[in-house]
Order: structure tokens, then sequence, then C-alpha cells
């Protein structure tokens, strides 16, 4: 797990050494120079001194070195502390270069060597580029050298060496390659020291240099960095009063920043680098002192007499000593009394059980916290209750505690803790011999959560196998010598017991040392297809591991056999020959293991999940840990890490193609089983659109490209479930074309049997449908059949389908248009009671196909009558698209009084059909229901008898008829006004009394003087009774215009008939 940005820095934790660079030695194939290097790094005591080595070619380029600043007069600095500045400090800028080179004294190619020493030097001295590191020389030699001043060559050749290096004499060494190898390398290592610490006084001086140049108004942020530096140069120097008093200014200098919202982050950044530092010194401090004071040998005994009794057995003033009440003076009278006082109270202080008042007052906290909802600050003191009770010795409730916020830890990705967490819980599960616990808490703290070095993960692992193959284990480190002893006799009571130990481990709760993930190839298959998926695994252990066995467990446990690798091996063999075995994982590489099995024919439909994966460590007869992954993998780090890749921008380095990165599988734990593709063919024959009530045919054409004969074909045809209800009530299909459907027919036909089919034969299925509103339908169809096919040798019974979906639009055949006209074709709004009226029918073909217009039929409401006999004007015509057919209907409507919204005129019923369908196609009868109408009583009717047309200069009778239709007496007067056209003769103004019900008869004699459409004389009524009745509703009954025929000259009688 790599460190945030929010981390502190691993520079700023780690104890700061002094780092020296060694060169000149081949570590890799030489082996006294791997011996020399092992004596400087392997098995460091703590007594030696604090220095960090680090081997390096003699031509290493050390980080270049700026030119010295004369001036700040202009230099305005840019941040307080430069991130690489410590770790240059810390690993890359060496306090002293040390050259190794093979030489004796009584070399015979002395100068030519001392040539090639000095060579090398000054490569190095090139590399440091003008930095103040010390340069050494150490000459490895084979024989042990005569003391000082008995060597005289030794002596000479010493000072020719220095010289040609430009080295003094305290910068020259040997190295005797002998039995006191490492007493030899202590005493070097002591002279570096007081090199580098040298190199950090010098480094020192120079940074304080640079104060008499800066000034407070724009140097600010250099005055924190210069005092930051120094402290630091002066823990490297291990000089811990002097790193504290600088630090301590540096962060008095910190609080004198001027802050502002851009620079707040980095003042409070500095701030909490230095106060860390000062922490640390203090309490690494505070741990010495403490363990001055309470160390003492067992044979110390408790003073007598008692120097903390008093006669009265209470102190006469509080907080004075009991040795001491009532003396004010500065100077201790009696040291000696002083001595043993203060020996009284430290062996009183260490019979005190401290824990359990710890433990109190931290339960008490934890309720507190509890209380008011503070999780993190409760899991904190939580830690450390169980740490408490792991100093008491009460392992139990202090694994108890440690486990319960393991958990948070996890899930917040509090890596750091979780490692100092899990290594004391581990030693808790030690001491106690609890197996499956300690197994558990190893195999966490070998994995990538865990911050431990290599050589600890080494450790654990080591003693993680050595559990597995029934052994004890190593104890941990800084454990209870007392409490150690007694585990060893638990633990060798464990390994006497017999029998078979096999733990299983769930690790969704935890992060083990294994990765797992699976990934099925597809996310479906078909049934006659094997199914392949992969487990991919990855270690994060410091060394090779191997498995003995990977199974995997599906929804379906019939699969689970076919699913399993396993590898003999003894639980001794777990961490030898790992460049062999299928089940051996190298940490840091990915492996891949593929599986396949062939799904049962049941399944089709159905999703085949993985259940869990198990992966053996150990053998199963004797002591073996089950690590069960839940679905496809992954643990409690996988969703923490998976959100971090998602996110992160980073390229991934290139791998060779046989590796993949980790990060970039992604786990598919489940797929479907679908069934075999189906070798058929369908399709689908149809004149859209489909039209309203119509028997619409759909021909279905099945054929079979299978190469053995099908079986059980069956067909399901119909409206495609899922579409709108209303669409469901207003669809039917049907088999039979000769029929019409009503409701009580589907809107999908299931499971039709149609028999078989060979090897390219095909079959037709005629399918009707009757769609009773416009709009869209989707229709399905959908052909089912069964196949034997053979998979893997094994013969299965396929069931193939294949289905065919259709939009199918459908529209009206015809729009219908309905009007009232008078007798003179003129549109009425209303019609009167007992008058004559036209129902006009305007029928215009909607459909792109000729319709052929069987018949058409008037039914009329009791309300109306008709005034000739009702017989269709349409029988068999044939409307193309577009085409529009008429009818009239000539009507009266007996008086009905004031009906509210009208009068019902009755229905129009079109029968039709396509004029492409077969006689066997049955009609389809559309019902128009016409509108109503409006019924309005009149107080008289007049009505006209003229001729048709008149003739110039002859005679044109015209008959009025004026009718009564009130149960009143009307009185009427009747006027005629003259036109230009005519000249007439008759009663021009006369008024008149017509009884109820009664008709009154009027004569007049028109004499045409001009040819043409002429305007007759117009006539004028009023009743008298019935001031509304107007002139103009007058003229709806009556002709206002005749056309007259000039004069002509006719021969006889036949010809002015002919006319």
């Amino acid at each position: 797990m790599s460190p945030t940005q929010w981390d502190f820095p691993v520079e700023l934790c780690c104890r700061p050494m002094a780092f020296v660079t060694l060169t000149g030695l081949d570590v890799v194939y030489n082996a006294v120079h791997r011996a020399v290097w092992d004596a400087f790094c392997a098995n460091r005591r703590a007594d030696r001194v604090p220095i960090s080595f680090k081997v390096l070619p003699g031509d290493h380029e050390y980080p270049k070195c700026r030119p010295k600043r004369t001036s700040y007069e202009w230099y305005i600095p840019k941040g307080i502390l430069k991130t690489g500045w410590m770790n240059k400090h810390l690993n890359l800028v060496p306090a002293l270069v040390v050259v190794f080179y093979e030489l004796d004294w009584d070399e015979p190619q002395w100068k030519e060597k001392q040539s090639e020493c000095a060579t090398r030097v000054e490569i190095v001295r090139q590399s440091l580029q003008g930095r103040n590191t010390k340069v050494a020389v150490v000459l490895i030699q084979k024989k042990t050298p005569l003391p000082p001043g008995e060597d005289v060559i030794a002596s000479e050749r010493a000072a020719a060496l220095c010289n040609a290096c430009e080295l003094s004499g305290k910068s020259l060494f040997v190295l005797p390659h002998t039995d006191h190898l490492v007493g030899y390398i202590i005493r070097l290592e002591n002279a570096f020291y007081e090199h580098a610490q040298t190199y950090y006084y010098t480094e020192i001086r120079r940074v304080k240099s640079h104060k008499e140049f800066l000034n407070k108004t724009t140097h600010q942020l250099l005055f924190v960095r210069h005092q930051f530096k120094i402290a630091f140069f002066s823990e490297l120097k291990q000089d811990t009063q002097n790193a504290l008093k600088n630090y301590r200014t540096a962060y008095n200098l910190v609080h004198e920043l001027r802050a502002h919202e851009t620079n707040i982050l980095e003042i409070k950044t500095m701030a909490g680098f230095i106060n860390y530092k000062q922490a640390a010194y203090y309490a690494q401090e505070r741990k010495q002192l403490a363990k001055t004071l309470c160390s003492h040998e067992a044979s110390v005994t408790y003073p007598n007499p008692d120097p903390l009794e008093t006669q009265t057995g209470l102190l006469d003033f509080y907080g004075q000593r009991s040795w001491r009440q009532g003396i004010l003076s500065f100077d201790l009278s009696d040291p000696e009394k002083e001595k043993v006082g203060i020996l009284a109270i430290q062996l009183k202080e260490r019979s005190v059980v401290h824990s359990e008042i710890i433990i109190t007052l931290l339960s008490n906290a934890v309720a507190q916290f509890k209380k008011y909802k503070c999780p993190r600050m409760k899991s904190h003191l939580m830690v450390q209750m169980g740490e408490e009770y792991y100093y008491a010795k009460d392992y139990t409730k202090a694994l108890k505690l440690l486990d319960y916020v393991l958990c948070d830890y996890r899930s917040e990705g509090w890596w750091s803790l979780l490692t100092s967490i899990l290594t004391t819980a581990l030693k808790c599960s030690y001491l106690m011999a609890q197996l499956k616990d300690y197994v558990t808490y190893s195999l966490e703290l070998l994995g990538r959560a865990s911050t431990l070095k290599d050589d600890q993960k080494s450790r654990i692992e080591k003693n993680l196998i050595n559990v597995l193959m029934n052994e004890s284990p190593d104890p941990e480190p800084d454990c209870d010598i007392l409490a150690v002893k007694t585990a060893q006799k638990l633990w060798a009571d464990r390994v006497s017991l017999a029998g078979s130990n096999v733990f299983t481990i769930g690790v969704q709760d935890f992060v083990p040392f294994v990765q797992c993930k699976a990934k099925f190839h597809a996310p479906s298959f078909h049934v006659d297809v094997p199914v392949h998926f992969d487990i991919y695994l990855k270690a994060d252990c410091p060394h090779p591991i191997r498995f003995s066995k990977l199974c995997v467990s599906f929804n379906n446990q019939e699969y689970n056999q076919f699913c399993v690798i396993e590898e003999a091996s003894k639980a001794s063999e777990v961490l030898e020959n790992l460049t062999q075995g299928k089940m051996c994982l190298v940490p840091g590489k990915t492996r891949k293991f593929l599986f396949k099995f062939v799904a049962k024919t049941e399944d089709v439909g159905k999703k085949i999940e993985i259940t869990s994966v198990d992966l053996v460590l150990g053998s199963e007869t004797g002591r073996c840990v089950v690590l069960n992954w839940q679905g496809g993998g992954g643990d409690a780090a996988s969703p923490q890490e998976a959100l971090q890749a998602s996110r992160s921008f980073k390229r991934r380095p290139k791998l060779p193609a046989s590796e993949l990165h980790w990060d970039s599988i992604v786990i598919q734990a489940s797929t479907m089983i679908i069934s075999r593709v189906p070798n058929i063919s369908v399709h689908l024959r149809h004149d859209p659109p489909a039209l309203t009530n119509e028997m619409y045919c759909l021909v279905v054409t099945v054929q079979s490209h299978e190469k053995t004969e099908i079986r059980d074909v069956k067909l399901t045809a119909g409206l495609k479930p899922g579409q709108d209800a209303n669409l469901t009530q207003k669809t039917q299909v049907t088999l039979r074309g000769t029929e019409l459907c009503d409701e009580s027919y589907p809107a999908l036909l299931t499971d039709i049997p149609v028999g078989d089919l060979r090897p390219g034969e095909q079959l037709e299925k005629m399918l009707y449908v009757r769609c009773g509103t416009v709009g869209s339908r989707m229709f399905l169809v959908y052909v089912s059949y069964l196949i034997n096919t053979t998979i893997e040798e094994k013969e299965i019974v396929c069931k193939c389908h294949k289905d065919e979906t259709v939009t199918i639009e459908t529209v009206f055949p015809f729009d219908v248009a309905v009007k009232f006209v008078s007798t003179k074709f003129e549109h009425l709004e209303r019609v009167y009671a007992d008058i004559p009226f036209l129902l006009m029918t305007d029928l215009l073909s909607a459909s792109p196909w000729a319709l052929t217009i069987v018949s058409s039929e008037l039914q009329l409401a009791p309300s109306m009558t008709a005034v000739d006999q009702l017989e269709s004007q349409l029988d068999k015509v044939v409307l193309q698209t577009g085409e529009s057919a008429s009818e009239c209907f000539c009507l009266r409507c007996p008086s009905v009084g004031n009906v509210e919204g009208g009068v019902a005129t009755g229905h129009y019923i079109i029968s039709w059909k396509r004029t492409s369908a077969t006689e066997n196609i049955p009609v389809i009868s559309t019902v128009i229901t016409l509108p109503h109408v409006i019924v309005e009583n009149i107080p008289l009717h007049v009505n006209a008898d003229l001729p048709s047309f008149g003739r110039v200069r002859e005679s044109l009778p015209v008959r009025y008829h004026l009718q009564n239709k009130t149960n009143l007496v009307q009185d009427v007067e009747v006027s005629v006004e003259p036109s230009d056209a005519f000249m007439f003769s008759g009663l021009k103004q006369i008024r008149l009394r017509i009884l109820p019900g009664t008709e009154q008869e009027m004569l007049y004699n028109f004499y045409p003087l001009m040819a043409g459409y002429q305007q007759l004389p117009s006539l004028n009524i009023n009743l008298l009774r019935f001031p509304n009745f107007t002139n103009q509703l007058l003229r709806r009954f009556i002709p206002t215009s005749i056309f007259v025929k000039p004069q002509g000259r006719l021969m006889d009688d036949t010809s002015i008939a002919a006319a």
C-alpha cells in the first residue's frame, strides 16, 4: 500500500543516520567483497554507530551542487522546504565516499596500482562536483599488517599513496581480510563516523553563514528553511540537544510567517513536520529516562527502616516528602537519606498495577466518545485498551478488543495503523497458542496491506509454514520472557495432538497475502459450447509459495467436480522446488488457471454463478489453511483499490505479452447459459400497412439449414408481450382467415405444432391478424425445435429457438365525411321539422391498396324517416388511393319537440375488403355513427311549384303554397317585389288569415323579359304573430332565381318537347 500525499514522508519519520557510500566493491562476483559488505550491513547491533551504508559504482553521478550564492538581495524564495531535500541528504548525497581498492604493501607493480587508485579517487571527486563530501581510501589486503612503525616500506608507500590521492593520513585505512574481519569493520565504522560528523558540522557552518545576508522583509521563509536544515544536519550528526534547540527555533519562526489562504497549507504542513520531530525526540528521551529510573536489579530490597513512614502516619503538609517534612531549604541536608527515600518510592511504584487504572479510565473515555458519536476516537481508545490488556498479560481480552476495531481500519485504509494492531494481535495469539487466529493474522501481515519490512515478513512466513508442518513457531519479538515460556509449552501440546486440522478462513473480511479474481470469458455461453473461465491468483508475500489445491464452487454444485486443480505435496515442500509445479505462486506475478465444463441443458436461460473459490495451503492430511473467497474474489481492500484505480491517471508500465496488470482484470463471477444458435431461417411476408378491423395476412416461412433432422417444431406468433394493454385487447390472431375474429380470440398464439423438418425443407404458415385500433404494433414470431448435438464427446438434446419481430402500422382504410344540406344543396346547421333535407356522405380512400366497397347501408334512427327508398349507390365500387365516392339520401324529421343535443340520425354501414384479397376472406363492415342534428319547428312553411326553366316572352306560372304549422290562426301579410327581368300578374300585396294545419295557395304568372339566369320577383311574407320569421329564412324554402331561355323558332311541338 503506497502512502498518500497526506501521510508523513518516510524520510521525516525514519531515524536520520549518516550516509556513507562504498565504491570499488563487487558484491556479486567477488566473494571477499561480499564478505566485507555483509560485515557492514548484516546483523547490526544497537551498539554500533548509526551509519547508513550503500554500495555504488565509482563513477556514480551524485546530485549536482548548485553554485554558491553570494547575495540574497534580489532572491525571492518560492517555498519553505523542497520535497526532495531530506531524501537527498539521507540517501543521495553522502557525507563520506569510501574507495575500496585491493592493494598490498609488497605489491610488485606498486606504481601502476598507485596510479590506478589515484585515478579512482579523482573520478569520485569529479562526480561529487564541488561538494564538501569527504573521501577516504580503504586498502583491502591479504596479510595482517605489522604494528605501526615496524614496517618501513608500508609507511613510505602509505605516504606516497596519500600524496598521489591528495588525502590526509587520517583518510587512508587498511582492511586485512582475516578471521577478525568484523572487528576491523567496526573500527573502520568508527573512523567513518568521525569523518561524517566533520562533514555535517561543516554543512551546519555553511548554512549558518547565510544568515547575515537575509532580511525579515522578503526572506521570512528562508529563516525557517535554514533553521530546519541546521536541525536536520544536527540529527544526522547525532547531536540531539542542538537538533531540538533548532527545531524549537524553527517552530517559533513558522509562527511569525504571514499567513494567507494561498500559503496556509504550506505553513501548517511545516509546523506539523517540526512538531513531529520535537515530539519524537521528547518521547525517546522520556522512554530512556523511564527505563533508567525504574530498572532495578532483583537483588535490590526495600529499605529498612521504611523512609516513607511517619510517626502519625500522615503528612504535615500536602506535597512534601515524608523523610524531609518542614524543610524549606533547597540544599539537601542528607543526600543518602534522599537516595533511600527515592528508592523506596520507585519500588512502591513497581508494585502498583497501572494497567487496571489505565484500562478503567480508557473504558470511561470509550463510553463518552461512543455517546457523542465519535467512532474514530472510540476505535483509537479501544486499541489503547487492547494494548494495555496485552501489557497486563490478559491476552484474551486484548485480542477481543483489537479484533473488534480491525475492520474499521481496514475499511478506511489506515494500513500503518492496521499493521501495528495486527502485530500486537499476532503476539497475543502466539502467547495463547490460538492456531486459527495466529494463522489468520500471519496471512494478513504477509499481505499487501502490511507495512512490515521484508525481513519481518520472511520471519512470519517461516513461522506460518512451521505451524502448517505441525511444528512450533518461533517466539514473536519483544514478548515477555515468562509468557513466551508458557506459550512454548502450549504450542508443544498443540503439536502432540493427533488428527487433521483444517482451518477455513473467509478472506472477505481481511486482506490476505494472496489475491484472487474469477472471470468468465464471456457474459453468456451457448449450451453447445464449453463454459470457459479463468482464476487469477497473485501472491504478495516475500518468497514464492506452493499451494496444494484450488477448487471453485457454483450455485449448481454439479459443476464443482470439474473445477478442481490439485497438486500433491508435503507441508515441508511449501517453500521448496518453487521453479516447478502448477500451484506455485511467485510474488508480484499474476498466475492464471483455466477451467472449462459443459453446461447442462436444463440450465438454459439460467445464470451460473461462482459462489466461492477455495485455495488450500498445506496438506489436508495434516494442517492446512483453506482461503475462501466469496463470489468471484476480492477481499476487504479490493473495493478501495478498485476505486483508486478507476480515478488514477497513472500510466501502467508495459508488461510482456504473457503477463497482465492486476488492476486491469475485472471480476465477472456469473454467466448466462443461452440456447444453441439456431440454424434455421424465418421469413415474414405481408403487405403493410394493416387496415383497421381487416383480417391482415402474415405469411411465416420456416426453412431448416441444420445438417440433421429437427424435431418438435413449434410456432408461437402474435402480439409481442409487454406492450400497451389496450393493444392486447384490440388485437386478435387466428390461423383461420375465413372467419372474422371477435374479442374472444387471443392476441398471441402459443406452441403451434408444425411437425418435423428435414435438412433444407421449408414450410409456410399463414397467420391472420385483426387490429381494432390504429397505431404501431410489434408482432413476434417465435420458432422452437429440438436437435441432437455432440459436445466434448457427449451427445445432448438441445432446444433451439429463433424469433423474428416485425412492426406493423395500422391505419384507417378510408375517411368518411357527413354533411346535411337543404334541397337547394345549401349547408344546414339545423333542420326543420317535417321539411325534407339531404344527407351527403363522402368516402375518401386512405389505403395504399385498392379497396372494394361491396355495399353500403343507411340505418336510420326512429326519429328519422326517408323521403325516398334507401338504396346503396356504391355497390362493387373500387377505390384507389385518394379516390372518393359519395352518396345522397333525402330525409325528413318529424316534429319531436325541443331535444337537447340534437336528434340522432342513425348509422352508416360500409362493407369492404381489399381488392387483392381472396374470395374466402370475409367482408369487413365498418359502422359509422352519423352525427346528431338540431331540429327546429317553424310557424309557416312555404313551397313553390314552378317549371324548371322559362322562355322569353312566354308565360311562366308559379304557384306558392303557404302551410300553417302551428295550432294558431296565422295572420299573414304577403307582398311581391317586382323584378326588372319579369312582368307578373297576380296579387302584389295581400293580407291573409290561415287556419291551423291548413294551406293557402297563391298563383302568379311571370312574364320573362330577358334571357339568362334571372332573379324572380321576390316574395315577402310577414307573420304578425311571429315577428322573428324573416324573409331570409323564407328564401331557404323557395327558389329565388330561374334560368330563362331566349325566344326561338320551333317547328312543332315535338321539337319544343325535345328542347
